[in-house]
């Protein structure tokens, strides 16, 4: 039998079994390539992470960077938008006081000309009688005696007195010689100026020295002429001022005086000091100037009794009141005011001169000047005596009793009757 082997019989030939040693071999190596492995993919893994985190954090800067941007951007505009909002507010502000400062303007200058227009109206019937009845005497006259003659007795009915009309009349003719004036009417602004000037020279308002304290304003006149009445409104004038205002009730003789003052004190929250009837005026005044200095009153008030001046011994009694309260303060009383009525004619002459004798006046105001037709006596006084004009009284009201202007005053007694009546229908 041949040993010669069949091409096939490779194939039949079976496998030699492997030794244990080399299946844990084989398995280990696996098991390496394995963990090989394994260690690769996630290492591959910490790569992808990582660049992802990387990606992700320079996302994340420009974003960031493009917020920073962006906030920039709107800061920048809300600045611009600011700063134009701010420009806009002030211009606005600013045309808000140029409105308001025109209307402000234009309200002050339409009170002015309505309280004007009633001051005018207030002086109705001494204007018609002054003013009008002496541009009447002018109108379309020829300059002569006689047209001097008819305004010099206009001037003494209006109660101007003989020695200022007197005056008066010699500057006119002066005048219309010096510039040979023919037109009447020009002569009759002569006039106005000529009167104007008078009372220029005693247009002095009451000021209050604010180092005397108290002030004391020593209030005297005869019965009837507004004297308490006139206090009351001081008062108030004074207290819408700021200043502490206190009274004395000076006038113990009439009972109806001191109530008068009393409701006047009650009504406006003014102290009023007062005593008995019949209790000596100096020493009310007295106490009254120990209460106010106790009290750091800003303006003492102090009434006293009406008196005819020709009563010597009533006039001496005043000048003793005076005498007692400079024993107090040897400044006192600071003012002494000569209340008038307008309407009383020639015989407040007397009355100013009697009175500055006896106590050496300071001052003078005029009351009821919306109830005479005349009125003139204030040109006569502030000629003869140029005592200081401090108020005027025009009515019953408040704000009727007025701080003298002269400028004012005139412009009022001189309006024509139809320029008042036309300011009047605008208001």
């Amino acid at each position: 039998m041949s040993n010669k082997k069949g091409m096939f019989s490779w194939f039949s030939k079976k496998p030699e079994q492997e030794t244990e040693e080399q299946i844990e071999a084989r398995a280990q190596e696996s098991s390496d390539v394995e963990e090989v492995s394994a260690v690769v993919n996630e290492d591959l893994e910490k790569a992808k992470q990582l660049a992802a985190y990387r990606e992700a954090e320079k996302l994340a800067a420009q974003a960031a960077a493009d917020l920073a941007a962006e906030e920039q951007a709107t800061s920048i505009k809300a600045e611009e938008i600011a700063v134009a909002e701010e420009a806009v507010e002030q211009q606005t502000a600013q045309e808000t006081n140029n409105n308001q400062a025109v209307l402000s303007s234009e309200q002050k200058e339409a009170e002015q000309l309505g309280f004007f227009a009633r001051f005018v109206q207030k002086l109705k019937r001494t204007r018609l009688n002054f003013g009008n009845g002496l541009f009447s005497l002018f109108k379309g006259k020829k300059i002569d005696d006689d047209l001097f003659e008819e305004l010099e007795e206009q001037l003494i009915i209006a109660d101007i007195g003989v020695e200022t009309t007197t005056r008066i009349i010699e500057n006119l003719v002066e005048h219309a010689d010096r510039a040979q004036l023919k037109d009447a009417e020009v002569l009759y602004d002569l006039l106005k100026k000529d009167l104007s000037n008078i009372l220029l020279e005693v247009e002095q308002p009451l000021v209050i020295d604010e180092t005397k304290k108290p002030y004391v304003i020593l209030m005297v006149g005869v019965n009837g002429v507004g004297k308490t009445t006139t206090i009351g409104k001081l008062a108030k004038k004074f207290q819408n001022e700021g200043k502490s205002v206190m009274l004395a009730a000076g006038d113990t003789f009439r009972a109806a005086a001191v109530e008068q003052l009393q409701v006047w004190g009650e009504r406006n929250n003014i102290p009023v000091i007062a005593q008995q009837t019949g209790a000596d005026s100096a020493s009310v005044l007295f106490d009254a100037m120990d209460a106010a200095t106790a009290r750091g009153i800003d303006v003492l008030i102090a009434d006293t009794a009406g008196r005819l001046q020709n009563k010597d011994h009533l006039m001496g009694e005043l000048a003793k009141v005076v005498r007692i309260m400079r024993k107090k303060d040897e400044t006192a009383p600071h003012e002494i005011m000569l209340t008038i009525d307008a309407g009383t004619g020639q015989n407040a002459i007397s009355q100013v001169k009697l009175f500055h004798e006896a106590v050496g006046l300071t001052g003078v105001t005029f009351t009821k000047l919306d109830g005479t037709a005349k009125g003139g006596i204030i040109f006569s006084i502030a000629d003869q005596f140029k005592l200081p004009i401090r108020y005027i009284g025009v009515g019953e009201g408040i704000d009727d009793l007025r701080e003298f202007n002269a400028n004012e005053f005139t412009e009022a007694l001189f309006s024509k009757d139809n320029d008042a009546d036309q300011d009047e229908s605008n208001q």
